[in-house]
């Protein structure tokens, strides 16, 4: 998440003027933001990332199956079961100060006594998985062809990107690929799926050298599908995947058929701007009573936010220090990353004292996320993500102020910790042919809400598929 301290220029001090003495001129220009001249969409080298700059790299597309040593496990319980003790918890706090370490307890003695890693492998390598070195890392993903398709119709098979966040993984996928694989008869289209660990996640190569931000991952990612013979294709992501598909549509409109997005966002001087005039008048971002209180009062969001994002400030400037405490300490490593999902699904459930940690995940579901870091020791380089985005050399592109022309789809989950008005969004996405209010869910969608995220994606593309055979 993102937020903007840009200054508000005299153009939105004069609109200012406009909203109040001529509210209806204000709304019929609700559209005209504010925008930079003689902007260019910025060209990023295909930098080679990895620990061998000379020599030719294979472009082999290598099956990858996960097969962790029992060593790697035998030292992770016992470093659960030799953990120190913690502090306990502040009376009636629950999760306010961060997670319930009484309740971290259960977990870790869950984690080191009863969940069963060779079972959660053999899950996670139920659909194929693959490497492929791409600009000298080596690159993670799943491709998962439909199946099962009916031979009496003529069903297309559309490619899909999907990518995930921090401090989610693959994992987030496990329950949405049969969804979006499966055909229906009511639809005449289905996905082939293409599913990549970010680089320096998981079992993706991170980065030797530093500069790999968000925009790079994109050209990475487009390298990687054109590897895989998809000239054109579909992008969809949340998190850090919402940014580099949203990156990706900037950089090569010409590949990206379409975008979804579960975190559509912008931080941008006008955008704050008419944020701060939706506060005081809602009619001018499009705003109705049913949804006001998802995106104001202003102060409410931003206090929450952040609340939120101390993490962020701390990650985006000292991504190795943190590291360095997560990597040697699985108890560390699952407080920190558990936090999130409780707060980042429901900010409501810092109140209770299990966190509502259950009410979306198994525990098992949640463990597998945190095993994908932990047996990887990735957690450092997932990181570095942050610093290298928020570098001063990525936002001297500002690629995120160049309007996204490709068809996009937004879908807002209640819970997501920021949610921006549609009519904000269309600063930079100028070709928004979706935005739903999700019945529920959070900032997890694809792990929350698997079925809802599925169907919106469906509706989008089907949408989408009728505008294009109608013109």
């Amino acid at each position: 998440m993102y937020s903007s301290a840009a200054p508000i220029s005299r153009c939105c001090l004069k609109t200012v003027k406009v909203c109040r003495d001529k509210p209806e001129q204000a709304k019929s220009n609700v559209y005209s933001y504010v925008t930079e001249s003689d902007l260019k969409v910025p060209v990023l080298p295909e930098t080679n990332w990895g620990s061998k700059k000379d020599g030719e790299v294979s472009t082999e597309i290598r099956p990858f199956t996960i097969d962790v040593p029992s060593k790697v496990i035998e030292d992770l319980k016992h470093r659960l079961a030799t953990r120190r003790p913690y502090t306990k918890p502040l009376e009636d706090a629950a999760w306010t100060y961060g997670m319930s370490t009484t309740h971290l307890n259960t977990i870790l003695d869950y984690w080191k006594d009863k969940y069963n890693w060779t079972e959660r492998q053999a899950l996670l390598n139920k659909y194929p998985q693959f490497k492929t070195n791409i600009q000298g890392l080596d690159i993670h993903f799943y491709h998962v062809r439909p199946t099962n398709l009916p031979k009496n119709k003529n069903i297309k098979v559309l490619p899909l990107l999907m990518m995930h966040g921090w401090p989610g993984s693959i994992v987030e996928f496990q329950k949405i690929i049969p969804m979006l694989t499966t055909p229906s008869a009511d639809r005449d289209f289905v996905f082939e799926l293409i599913m990549p660990s970010l680089p320096g996640y998981g079992f993706s190569e991170g980065a030797v050298r530093p500069g790999l931000s968000s925009a790079h991952v994109a050209v990475i990612f487009k390298n990687l599908m054109q590897r895989l013979k998809f000239d054109k294709f579909y992008v969809q992501g949340g998190d850090w995947g919402a940014h580099i598909a949203a990156n990706m549509a900037t950089l090569f409109p010409e590949k990206i058929i379409a975008l979804h997005s579960n975190m559509c966002s912008l931080s941008t001087g006008s955008s704050l701007f008419w944020s701060i005039v939706g506060t005081y008048f809602p009619f001018l971002v499009n705003v109705d009573s049913e949804h006001y209180n998802k995106y104001y009062p202003l102060s409410t969001a931003l206090s929450t936010l952040i609340e939120e994002t101390g993490y962020f400030h701390l990650q985006a400037t000292k991504p190795d220090t943190i590291g360095a405490a997560l990597s040697s300490s699985p108890d560390g490593l699952a407080v920190y990353i558990l936090e999130k999902f409780s707060t980042w699904t429901n900010k409501g459930y810092r109140r209770r004292n299990d966190g509502g940690l259950l009410e979306k995940h198994s525990l098992d579901e949640l463990l597998d996320n945190i095993m994908v870091y932990w047996v990887t020791n990735s957690i450092t380089t997932s990181m570095r993500l942050y610093a290298e985005t928020l570098s001063s050399a990525n936002r001297a592109t500002k690629i995120e102020h160049h309007p996204i022309k490709v068809p996009t789809a937004c879908a807002a989950f209640p819970n997501e910790i920021l949610l921006v008005p549609e009519s904000i969004l269309k600063e930079r996405y100028a070709n928004i042919i979706q935005y739903h209010h999700m019945a529920r869910g959070g900032h997890f969608a694809a792990f929350e809400e698997p079925e809802l995220l599925a169907n919106d994606i469906f509706t989008f593309i089907k949408k989408l598929r009728s505008i294009k055979s109608s013109t």
